[in-house]
């Protein structure tokens, strides 16, 4: 054991090959550069989305907020 952590190893999110996570990996989380501009024309093309948040169905949000004012 030399006492220095060693980086964890991690599923890139592309291939699922296990590449280490640290700043001598150029590409992490990814295991190359094609992985990563695969993830990225993905996000691109909207093939992955972050989800909207709904409001709650009970949210009215026709009439504003009245004003809180300091010692009021």
């Amino acid at each position: 054991m030399t006492g220095t952590p060693s980086a964890p190893l991690v599923p890139c999110p592309t291939c699922s090959r296990r590449v280490m996570f640290s700043r001598a990996n150029r590409w992490r989380p990814f295991c190359s550069e094609r992985c990563r501009d695969i993830d990225l024309g993905a996000w691109a093309s909207e093939r992955f989305r972050v989800p909207l948040a709904s409001p709650p169905d009970d949210a009215d949000d026709t009439e504003p907020h009245p004003r809180q004012l300091p010692g009021g």
